[in-house]
């Protein structure tokens, strides 16, 4: 299903359960902060079941992203997948990259109807990817268990972190994501919260010549391309379509062509169309307590499941219903004509002002006429 066949004031496109923050890895950027042991007020397996029915209200094949920490320290995992897969829901996880992830946990995740699995890969190699994922062996065990999604028949997706740190490995990462055979690239610009907090980000220029590479990328690879937390890539891949869009049709004028064709359809496409997703808005995020975020990336909690229902948290929560309203949002975001389809990281805003409707300091775009303070504290050229 994709994300405009989604009416998202009704329902998300993605609804992430994080069943534990438990993790047998130390990772430079982990939101959660993970620890080597479970929580104790995890919700158990009866609340988690009650939470996956109250999921299915949502309607038919409701995409459900089992994370974590990591998902596979909790033995009830299988147990999940193979419930929600049983009414309706799409069930995927994303495990750790570690030495549990054998083969026997991938067949039997794919028996119980998994639809995906995603594995986190931050360098080309070995060297820089154990460095940032705070545990050696790491790089080969997320190899070895992308090997066994292949081998068990589960589509593979590949997660990518973006900061100063990571950003060179990208070009090398992704000869690994076509090499796997992935089915999607997921591209994850830093947010500044848990571990990530000292983690230095992308420059907004730099974060912007990724975004039109990634484009790039996305045209000549047989994998799809995703960004999470950067939806002004979206934003980025309408500018790129329009060049190249106008360059065809100047062209094709000065070789007698008309002026119809994708030129004028990628202007009727244009942003006023309202778009993918984000934090609250197609997007939703239960803790491993139970508490409702709009993401993880940004824990202002909305409501607690299972006692209260999440269909009714995300549809009718105040937080959630104005991070839908994108007329709430303020400074060069709110002024701007791609607010629409992009609407900036709400969770960025957050962490880095306290206020979830405040300009994404991550983009540079600066909208034609606006002259308001921009998120650095400068005013607009």
């Amino acid at each position: 299903m994709r994300p405009t066949a989604v009416d998202t004031d009704r329902r998300p496109f993605v609804l992430i359960w994080e069943l534990t923050q438990a993790c047998e890895l130390a990772c430079d950027h982990c939101r959660a902060e993970a620890q080597p042991e479970r929580h104790p007020d995890e919700l158990t397996t009866a609340e988690g079941k009650r939470l996956l029915d109250q999921a299915r209200s949502f309607g038919e094949n409701q995409l459900v992203v089992l994370s974590g920490g990591d998902p596979a320290a909790r033995p009830d995992l299988v147990e999940f997948v193979e419930y929600g897969t049983d009414i309706g829901l799409s069930m995927t996880v994303t495990p750790s990259g570690t030495a549990s992830l054998t083969r026997d946990v991938v067949d039997d995740l794919a028996d119980a109807g998994v639809r995906r699995i995603a594995l986190s890969i931050d360098g080309g190699f070995a060297l820089e990817h154990d460095a940032f994922r705070g545990e050696e062996g790491s790089f080969a065990a997320t190899l070895e268990a992308a090997a066994h999604a292949r081998d068990a028949g589960v589509p593979l997706q590949v997660n990518t972190t973006v900061s100063a740190r990571t950003v060179d490995q990208l070009p090398a990462v992704r000869e690994l994501v076509a090499d796997l055979g992935a089915a999607l690239w997921s591209v994850f610009f830093l947010v500044p919260v848990g571990r990530g907090a000292m983690l230095d980000p992308v420059s907004p220029e730099r974060a912007e010549s990724v975004m039109e590479w990634l484009h790039d990328v996305a045209s000549e690879e047989r994998f799809g391309v995703k960004t999470t937390e950067a939806p002004h890539y979206r934003r980025v891949a309408m500018q790129q379509n329009r060049a190249t869009a106008d360059d065809s049709g100047n062209r094709a004028a000065s070789t007698g062509g008309g002026p119809e064709g994708r030129g004028n359809s990628e202007q009727r496409s244009g942003p006023d169309r309202r778009g993918g997703i984000v934090a609250g808005d197609g997007f939703a995020f239960v803790s491993h307590t139970g508490e409702v975020y709009p993401s993880g990336f940004l824990p202002e909690s909305a409501g607690t499941v299972p006692e209260e229902s999440i269909v009714d948290v995300y549809r009718d929560a105040d937080l959630f219903e104005r991070l839908r309203d994108r007329s709430e949002l303020t400074g060069k975001c709110g002024a701007c004509e791609f607010k629409h389809v992009c609407g900036g990281s709400r969770s960025r805003a957050f962490a880095t002002t306290g206020d979830p409707f405040a300009a994404d300091p991550l983009c540079s775009y600066v909208p034609e006429g606006y002259d308001g303070p921009m998120p650095d504290g400068t005013a607009a050229d």
